[in-house]
């Protein structure tokens, strides 16, 4: 997927964890051959030029695009599984196969577990006992320092995904354009429950602004955001700071 995946997976019993891993990582490579759009052999290109319909492709791809058109659907067109025109569900695709790595992983026994696909992060459980998990948020205009550092205590899950310019520059898309979005966010910070919704709003509400993407983010259960602007403004939704720690 053109990033860098990290896990962290404490208790369980050995092998079955173990085991579990090795799946898990075998997924994950597996989600990057079907789901490409850098790879002219993989389903998603493939279905996208029309010598597949969905009905011939693993059913995951299904699964991916119904999840997209629900994203589509509840950010108002904010998200969209386009690219230019192109069918292009890599939005969802990262955020989706990072929260599926971690759930495996707790299927199979273990106790606590990170799953880090490209800095957006899934956590479940605990690293230990009365120790939550806790993720430092890059600051956007101080490379090297944090903004915030988001704390799981007392979730069971959570998720931390933050989309901006920093690391790739202007790569969110207007939909209603199909160019890059302006916007005077430079990041968006969403933590909630999943990571597959996580992502796509952290992704929609980039695209929005912050006027916008404020509102709209404070509408959604369980979400809570940390937008940052150009000019250096920081502005969060009302509960985000029971999440910091």
């Amino acid at each position: 997927m053109g990033t860098v995946f990290s896990l962290d997976v404490r208790g369980g019993e050995s092998a079955a964890v173990r085991a579990a891993l090795e799946e898990t990582v075998a997924g994950l490579h597996r989600v990057d051959e079907v789901f490409s759009t850098y790879r002219d052999d993989s389903q998603i290109s493939r279905l996208a030029r029309g010598e597949l319909d969905v009905g011939e492709c693993d059913a995951e791809v299904a699964e991916v695009l119904e999840l997209a058109a629900e994203a589509e659907r509840v950010s108002e067109g904010w998200f969209s599984p386009q690219y230019r025109g192109r069918l292009d569900p890599t939005g969802i695709v990262k955020g989706w196969a990072t929260e599926r790595a971690a759930r495996r992983l707790a299927a199979a026994g273990a106790t606590g577990v990170s799953v880090n696909g490209g800095g957006d992060v899934q956590l479940l459980g605990a690293p230990g006992a009365g120790r939550p998990w806790r993720v430092g948020v890059s600051d956007p205009l101080r490379p090297g320092g944090l903004a915030a550092v988001v704390s799981a205590a007392g979730a069971d899950e959570l998720a931390v995904a933050t989309s901006g310019t920093a690391e790739r520059g202007d790569h969110i898309v207007d939909p209603r354009t199909g160019l890059s979005a302006v916007t005077d966010l430079v990041a968006v910070t969403v933590v909630a429950p999943r990571l597959t919704w996580a992502d796509c709003w952290a992704t929609a509400a980039f695209a929005m602004g912050s006027r916008q993407a404020l509102g709209w983010l404070e509408s959604l259960p369980d979400v809570e955001a940390l937008l940052i602007t150009a000019g250096d403004e920081v502005r969060c939704t009302g509960g985000l700071a029971a999440r910091l720690g």
